[in-house]
């Protein structure tokens, strides 16, 4: 029987399954020569995908073996009513509008303050605008170590924006 942990883990490895075995090799090519200090280009996306796989797989045995089942104090909740509707489709337009914002700001701001401005409205949108400082901490941190840790070690290049912020670090 497929309880909802089971069905989570099977949708998360079907997910990354199709993304490894399906998407990355027509979308990402590969070289014909590639130098031998250089990894491939699909080298991280498989590296996500063989692990987002892993951790499906991994979270279906755990749920099929008897730790995923779902003991909560809350109340089992019934269909969603109409204002809980309009709710979701309001935060999934502002969600929209915020990559759509993202991928317009990534040329002007360049990459890592676009990053800070998605990951901020990311936050807010899941619910976290009672912890300011901690939002304000992640935005600012997690885009920054992302940019300094792929810049530097795996000297990737992120769009420096036109309007050169951060000029330091790009």
């Amino acid at each position: 029987m497929l309880n909802k942990a089971m069905l989570r883990g099977l949708l998360i490895a079907l997910f990354f399954g199709t993304v490894l075995f399906a998407l990355i090799p027509v979308h990402v090519p590969r070289p014909s020569f590639i130098p031998g200090f250089a990894p491939p280009p699909d080298m991280w996306p498989r590296t996500v995908s063989i692990l987002g796989l892993a951790l499906g797989l991994l979270a279906m045995a755990f749920a099929a073996l008897g730790g995923g089942n779902e003991t909560s104090d809350e109340p089992e909740r019934g269909p969603a009513s109409a204002v809980e509707w309009r709710n979701r489709l309001i935060r999934l337009a502002l969600a929209l509008a915020a990559f759509a914002g993202f991928v317009v700001l990534v040329p002007l701001l360049g990459f890592l303050a676009s990053s800070m401005l998605l990951a901020l409205a990311s936050f807010l949108l899941a619910g976290a605008s009672g912890r300011w400082v901690a939002v304000l901490a992640l935005a600012v941190f997690l885009p920054l170590g992302l940019q300094l840790f792929f810049g530097n070690v795996t000297h990737t290049p992120f769009p420096p924006g036109s309007w050169g912020i951060f000029p330091i670090l790009n």
